[in-house]
Parts: C-alpha cells; structure tokens; sequence
C-alpha cells in the first residue's frame, strides 16, 4: 500500500524541506503540500523530526557479533539486520587480507545473501586486502598479502565494486590499468609517497580508503597520500569516530574537496552495537575499550562506529549543515558506486530508502525499498 509520510522535516538534496509530504510505495513517487493529503489514498503517517535518505556504508566490515569473512549468508543476514539501528540501508560488505581461499567463500556468501535480501541491502563487495602494503597493514594479517594480480577475482567482477590497495606494490600500475574500467580503484593501506599516489590518479585510481589511516601523512616537503587527496580529483572517505581522526580536520579537509568527493563510514568491526569486551577482526584478537578497537600491541583495528553518530559528530565538530552531511551519508556514496539513480536521495523514482531522526538525530524509524525494517518504540 501506498504510504504517506507528513510532519516531519525532509532533508533533500536541494535543501531542507518543511510542509510537505513524502508519497511513498517501493520507491518515491512525490512530495506534495500537507494540505492535498486528505483527498489522496495511502496509508498516512504522522510524524516529527527529520526525515533522511537512507545511510549507505562503502566499508564496514561487520556488526551485531558477525563478520563479512564469517563466509556465511548468516553472518550477512546479521549484519543486515543489525545495521538498521544506525540508518544504515545499503552497504558495501568488506572483506579483510586472509587466506585466499576464505575471501572466495566470503564472495560466495555474500552473492548468496544478495539473492535473498534482508534488512539493508548489500550492494556488493569492498575488496581491502590482500593488495596491501605490509608496512601499512593496520590490523591486517601480513602473511596473506599478495601482489595486485586479477586471476582469482575475474569471476567476481560483477559484485565487487571497490578494490582497495597499495599503489607502489603494482608495478608499472598494470592492475589500475587493467582494472580501472572495472572497478573502483582505492589507494590505502600504502607506504605510497606523493608522485607515486598521484602517478596511480593519473592510471585510474579514483578513491582513498579511510583517509589518514594506515597510509603517508601530510608533510610539507613530502605530501603523501593525504597531499594527493587534497590536490586530485580523489573521493575520499572518512571514519569520524574521533578516534581514526582528529574531529578538528573534518572540516578543514572535507572543505578542500569538491561538495561530492567526501563520503562518512564505519569501517565497523563484529563488535559494532554489542558490548565492549574481546573480539576478532580477521583472525586476530581486538580488544574494544571507551570506543576504540585496539589489536594486543594496541594498532587500531577498524571500529564500532555506526553512521547515525557519524552525522552526529559531524554536525558537533564542523559548522556544515545537515543537507551537505547527509549527501556525505548518502548521495556521494551512490553517486561513487554509480546507482545514484537507485537510491542516495529523496527523489522521485528512486528507492525508498529512509531514515527517520529524532529531535537529537536519534533513529526512530528506518525504511528499505519502501518497507518498514525497524521502528524503536
């Protein structure tokens, strides 16, 4: 049935929008005047806070106890599930540097899962590692490192959509070559200085795994990655958990970029909306403690961020408003993964992924495809 939502505040991509009503069924079909919904049919919903396009996370990893390289459509359907409760209505389901064989079940698992959606909707595969740099591995496990090569991936293109890795392990750029065209090519996890980073822009690397984290810093005589992200046409992501980044830059690094290069993510580990305690992040024990996801000899192992407090340290630690916060949230991750015509937005024709906020930005009330999935009394 037909549902219409009034009352509440939506957030567009023009602006923020007051006294109108969202028609919805699977997908958006119009904003009208509140004053037209009494001669229309639908089911009405009365309403207050703010109204936002459905949260879409490029790189998480895992959450509510299960993780992507679990290998299982399980494991998926848990974090499908669990997500909801930070907004989170699509997401890409990222995988870590394991053994070569256990990233192919991971694939498996998740075209499966795919086929029978669940909760939010995994738009396919972050592929972090094993392209990576040891010297920048974070909390990935160096022995499964390998070279950029495409043999063992080729029957999995048509899902993975990001492929994160260290530009200076592939030589003469031979894999950015040869995948640009394919996939998202992303610097991360890489000892790469400014030339080499930039030189990767100009074969076909177009992203930046969580910025500043496990890659060159910005120096003034040696830019670094960070300097490449600031001078080329990069999207960038960001975890702004104020603990991967200092909340101070937020502002004065998303400003350099252009209004849609700037996307917000979680990097979220099996731990993200459980208790803190002792878990693992592929095949290695992490220890959660005041917010912080921490190896034995105390490396940051991703998080357990979630993107409703994304945006709520954004608008806490920058002076943006929520309508450029939320495309950060949702537009720019769509219009980077090409399905912006799909979803990202309130807009007429696209899915009707939403997210219902509170006075506080608190979730409320979450819609996929114009289903209700989750709703705190």
């Amino acid at each position: 049935m037909k549902k219409i939502l009034y009352g509440g505040t939506l957030v567009t991509r023009e602006g923020i929008v007051e006294d109108k009503a969202l028609v919805f069924d699977e997908k958006i079909i119009e904003l009208v005047d509140v004053e037209c919904i009494n001669q229309m049919e639908g089911e009405k919903i009365l309403i207050r806070g703010w109204v936002l396009p459905g949260f879409i996370d490029i790189h998480i990893h895992g959450a509510g106890g299960s993780d992507v390289m679990d290998a299982t459509p399980e494991a998926l359907e848990k974090i499908s599930n669990t997500v909801l409760q930070g907004g989170t209505t699509s997401y890409l389901a990222t995988t870590m540097t394991m053994e070569q064989e256990i990233i192919l079940d991971a694939f498996a698992a998740v075209r499966e899962a795919m086929k029978h959606p669940s909760g939010a909707r995994i738009l396919g595969i972050h592929l972090e590692g094993p392209f990576i740099s040891p010297e920048y591995k974070g909390a990935q496990d160096a022995q499964y490192i390998q070279k950029p090569h495409s043999d063992w991936i080729q029957e999995d293109l048509d899902i993975i959509k990001i492929i994160t890795l260290a530009p200076e392990m592939d030589e003469n750029f031979s894999f950015i070559k040869e995948m640009k065209d394919k996939v998202i090519l992303s610097i991360g996890h890489s000892g790469a200085d400014y030339q080499t980073a930039t030189s990767a822009f100009d074969a076909g690397a177009r992203h930046i795994t969580h910025c500043f984290n496990a890659m060159t810093g910005l120096h003034h005589r040696e830019p670094g990655i960070v300097g490449a992200a600031l001078t080329r046409d990069f999207t960038v992501e960001f975890i702004t958990d104020k603990i991967h980044v200092h909340p101070d830059l937020f502002e004065p690094m998303m400003r350099v970029k252009k209004d849609d290069q700037s996307i917000l993510i979680t990097d979220a580990m099996r731990a993200a909306f459980l208790e803190e305690g002792e878990y693992d992040l592929g095949g290695q024990n992490v220890f959660v403690k005041d917010g912080a996801c921490r190896l034995e000899d105390g490396t940051i192992a991703g998080s357990v961020h979630r993107m409703d407090q994304a945006l709520r340290n954004m608008l806490d630690a920058t002076d943006f408003g929520i309508e450029r916060i939320s495309r950060m949230l949702s537009y720019n991750p769509a219009k980077l993964l090409g399905i912006e015509q799909e979803r990202g937005a309130i807009e007429a024709g696209l899915y009707a992924d939403l997210v219902l906020l509170d006075e506080n930005f608190e979730v409320v009330e979450v819609y996929v495809e114009g289903q209700p999935q989750l709703k705190k009394e």
